[in-house]
């Protein structure tokens, strides 16, 4: 998962005590020849040919200490750290003062493999032969003392001895010779677009299209968004409409570094817009990704005002069309360190990010926080060990079951540099599972598609979740974290609105949704059902959860100060006729109490009981009885 390592020079001896069991003048001449050899190649970064020179040099003197630590430096310095390990531990069999120094590397090596216990007692060994305390290697042990601190409690609170760490790289059709990076997929998972970089400069995006469960050969994106210039660090919008990138030192731009969008048109990827002033200053913005509803930009910046290196920002799109200035996501986030990667997920709920200053494993983690309900972040969680290693983590793609996560990484199986993989996060660092809704908006009468708003509202905190705007045919995306109960309203002005709700807070099915939404013009005799008024059975006070539903229909009436209405009431045919009569009568009325109450004159309202005289459905099953209990709005005069 790493993209860089941290390089311990182990071919260079830094002062040690010479014991009286060890003297470098006594090792064997061609040993030492071999071992000069291998010096030379390891330099050259030839790091086979230096394993085998220094295997030679051992085969010739198997007492040669320095020998065995170069072979065990040389191995970790390609993470092949179990034969590193061994030549660690064969120097500090042959004399334990020479080598003593040695501990340091020897535990960071124990700490790639995860063996922190191992690594946190030989930490401990070597500070407690009190090395001096202004040299670096006291300084880094010091360090790595309170890594390895981390991990062991973190082990110890955390399931991950259960958990199989199993990346699986995505194969020939993905990766190539060249370094892949960035993942991102559209909601559905069925279309992937990363960044390849092209020679030693070029980075240009590829996507590729999932068929019957394998990765179409990728390819280009098609438009006129790859330049000659670098593009990088891309997102794509969960509907797969929008891409928003990383270009650096182009003409015209504010900074280093800036974020610029692009948008899918029938010709392909349109030419990327620089996003302007608000999100871009003339320092470094990069990495951004969208909110799954569009209407949030996180990236990362160095912009002056933070709280450290680089901080994670937000920009909000204002009624507008513009980007609001950014806000900093503040000290539960940002430190003063350098916080990166920022991955909003499908549940718009879970942000994940690095950070090289939270306690964690070394270098930059990978963290999780959550938004509460008054839009305030969590404290942020480490995603703990083997997702985060010693050594540096990048971006982070996960899926909207919040099983699957995608990253790069130059793993021994890699094709060349950087390959893109997929494994299964950790259960209890997961997002929220996430399923969607989609079709088209379009007016009753004439069935053209109509551009509109579509809202989805936590019915218990009666927060909005999402808020997206269809395209000009009507047609929309949008996501239902998994959990909760919602209200569903799609709204457009001079049309009744719509409303509908999902609850998801007990069962939430596997599969996905599919609405095609009719929306009536404002006029005499039109009506809709209020599917988001709820009453306990057999009363008539309306429950908490119905007040975002009667807030839509307050604002209808605020915004169309002529029309007039009418609410009525009905039931199913369970019980006796005339209760049934009585109770869809005092239910409509106390909804046309609500809008008085909320300042609507009640000459614009009248209620109406029709008990179980006009059924929708079948009273025969629970489902048409439950269609059949229903609170409806009609337009008596527009």
């Amino acid at each position: 998962m790493k993209k860089t390592i941290l390089f311990f020079s182990l071919l260079v001896l830094a002062f040690i005590s010479f014991a009286q069991g060890y003297d470098p003048e006594k090792i064997n001449k061609k040993a030492v020849g071999f071992y000069n050899q291998a010096l030379e190649k390891a330099q050259g970064k030839d790091y086979k040919s230096a394993i085998d020179l220094l295997q030679k040099s051992i085969s010739t003197d198997d007492k040669y200490i320095d020998a065995y630590l170069s072979l065990a430096g040389v191995y970790g310095q390609i993470k092949d750290y179990p034969p590193s390990i061994t030549n660690y531990e064969k120097a500090f069999i042959l004399d334990s003062d020479y080598t003593a120094e040695y501990k340091l590397p020897y535990s960071i090596n124990l700490a790639g493999m995860g063996e922190f216990d191992k690594a946190l007692e030989a930490i401990n060994n070597l500070l407690g032969k009190n090395p001096p305390k202004n040299t670096s290697t006291y300084k880094a042990a010091e360090y790595r003392k309170k890594t390895y601190e981390f991990a062991v409690e973190y082990a110890r609170k955390h399931a991950v001895k259960s958990y199989v760490f199993a990346p699986e790289n995505l194969g020939d059709s993905i990766n190539s010779v060249e370094s892949e990076y960035f993942p991102s997929l559209t909601i559905d998972g069925n279309e992937l677009v990363f960044t390849r970089r092209l020679g030693d400069f070029n980075e240009d995006f590829f996507h590729s299209k999932k068929q019957n469960n394998n990765w179409t050969f990728a390819k280009p994106l098609t438009g006129d968004i790859n330049t000659e210039q670098n593009e990088g660090a891309q997102n794509i919008s969960q509907d797969g409409e929008w891409l928003v990138f990383t270009g650096c030192n182009r003409p015209r731009g504010f900074g280093s570094c800036d974020i610029y969008i692009s948008y899918l048109t029938s010709q392909g990827w349109s030419e990327a817009l620089n996003l302007g002033g608000n999100v871009n200053s003339d320092q470094w913005e990069s990495q951004p990704c969208l909110s799954p509803d569009k209407r949030d930009l996180y990236f990362a910046s160095r912009q002056f005002g933070g709280f450290g290196g680089s901080d994670i920002y937000v920009c909000h799109l204002q009624t507008n069309g513009k980007w609001s200035e950014p806000e900093n996501l503040g000290p539960s986030i940002n430190t003063p360190g350098d916080e990166q990667c920022p991955f909003i997920h499908a549940d718009n709920q879970t942000l994940y990010f690095t950070s090289n200053y939270w306690p964690g494993y070394g270098d930059d983690d990978l963290f999780y926080t959550r938004k509460g309900p008054n839009g305030a972040w969590s404290n942020p969680v480490n995603l703990g060990y083997p997702v985060n290693t010693i050594n540096k983590e990048g971006t982070l793609f996960i899926t909207a079951d919040g099983k699957t996560a995608y990253y790069a990484s130059d793993r021994s199986d890699s094709k060349g540099g950087l390959d893109i993989y997929s494994f299964e996060l950790r259960e209890d660092v997961r997002p929220y599972k996430t399923l969607w809704v989609k079709g088209q908006v379009f007016d009753k009468k004439t069935t053209k598609g109509l551009p509109s708003g579509v809202e989805l509202i936590d019915l218990a905190t009666k927060q909005t979740i999402s808020k997206v705007q269809t395209d000009e045919t009507g047609h929309y995306l949008i996501t239902l974290p998994i959990g909760k109960d919602y209200a569903f309203n799609v709204n457009r002005k001079g049309y009744l609105f719509y409303s509908d709700n999902f609850f998801l807070s007990q069962n939430a099915p596997d599969s996905t949704y599919e609405k095609n939404i009719p929306l009536q013009p404002i006029e005499a005799n039109a009506s809709i059902v209020l599917n988001n008024i709820f009453f306990d059975v057999n009363k008539y006070e309306l429950k908490p959860e119905s007040q975002v539903e009667l807030d839509k229909v307050v604002q209808l009436l605020r915004d169309n100060p002529t029309i007039k209405i009418e609410i009525s009431g009905h039931t199913d045919n369970v019980g006796k006729p005339a209760d049934n009569l009585k109770l869809s009568n005092t239910r409509a009325r106390a909804v046309v109490n609500y809008l008085i109450e909320r300042g609507i004159n009640s000459q614009r309202l009248s209620a109406a009981g029709f008990g179980e005289t006009k059924p929708v459905a079948d009273n025969k099953s629970e489902a048409g009885r439950a269609k059949n209990r229903r609170t409806e709005l009609k337009i008596l005069s527009p």
